[in-house]
């Protein structure tokens, strides 16, 4: 087995290397001076069983780039399987037509990865379940519900309820209240621009309680922020936020400087792009994909992952 690391999170990469006491596998990734990618695999793998740890974070075209150069050099040099570890699995919002004209350009990607000589698939938390059936190759997807869940019952939080920040989170939201045996509450939002969201109907009881909002992905924090306003309106006594991909820019955390969010906690599937004037707390997926990886070299199942 080797384990190679793109650019877009190094850090990650070396801690499942670490949990795997494994070394990162040697390539040289650097740019020509007209930015294109060059890719060279500095070590034997012929017959070798490779994944490949890598992104598509910001900016996702030159990971997304980048990854497929190098499955693209590993195939090439003769690696018996290659595992694209994607992460953060990029470009999953547009996962459907939603109006005329417009791509599905996750199922592109999945074209990409494919055509590159990925042989199979492990990503965390898609934005869509469907984007599976986007692929002809075994696609291995993890919940990092079980790390966030235990990190929340160790604050002991009292009378909390799961709120779903919009209808798309509800039944991650049902999972994430069935896990720590709470109620749950959905609030429904409408998009009034690109970065602008609008919360305007709150269904569930959440008065006096502690609310611990749940979502997949948050870049700007539209959708989190205006929930949190709404659930202050409604006498929420304390909110957290739970997201497990955290692709901030600087109007998202603004905003959540100047929200009624008490933490924000986090994966860290992408690097970690928040300051320090917002208490944000990062979690590590390294030993839940480690452990992956080694089963699925080994042929043994990794259902047992998605349990606390």
């Amino acid at each position: 087995m080797k384990i190679f690391s793109g650019t877009s999170n190094p850090v990650l990469a070396a801690k499942i290397a670490e949990y795997l006491s494994l070394p990162l596998g040697e390539v040289e990734i650097r740019r020509f001076p007209d930015e294109e990618v060059f890719v060279k695999i500095k070590e034997n793998i012929r017959g070798r069983d490779v994944f490949v740890v890598q992104s598509i974070c910001r900016p996702p075209n030159e990971n997304l780039m980048e990854l497929l150069i190098m499955i693209d050099a590993l195939r090439r040099a003769s690696a018996n399987r290659i595992t694209a570890v994607i992460p953060y699995y990029g470009y999953a919002r547009q996962d459907r037509k939603d109006q005329p004209r417009v791509p599905i350009t996750a199922k592109l990607v999945a074209n990409l990865l494919v055509a590159a000589g990925c042989n199979r698939l492990l990503t965390m938390d898609l934005h869509a379940q469907q984007i599976q059936g986007f692929f002809d190759i075994p696609v291995d997807h993890l919940y990092a519900s079980p790390i966030i869940v235990k990190y929340l019952k160790g604050k002991h939080i009292e009378n909390p309820v799961v709120v779903s920040p919009d209808t798309g989170a509800v039944k991650a939201a049902y999972a994430y209240s069935q896990m720590l045996d709470c109620g749950l509450a959905v609030i429904a939002k409408r998009r009034t621009g690109p970065e602008e969201v609008e919360a305007f109907s709150l269904v569930g009881d959440v008065e006096g309680r502690t609310a611990i909002m749940v979502d997949d992905m948050t870049s700007t924090c539209g959708t989190l922020t205006s929930a949190a306003a709404l659930l202050a309106e409604h006498g929420v006594k304390e909110i957290y936020a739970a997201v497990t991909h955290a692709m901030l820019t600087d109007v998202g955390c603004q905003r959540l400087v100047d929200s009624a969010i008490t933490e924000l906690v986090v994966t860290d599937t992408v690097p970690s792009t928040v300051g320090k004037e917002f208490p944000v707390t990062e979690l590590s997926v390294s030993e839940l994909l480690g452990e992956a990886i080694l089963r699925i070299h080994e042929d043994q199942s990794v259902t047992s992952l998605f349990r606390l």
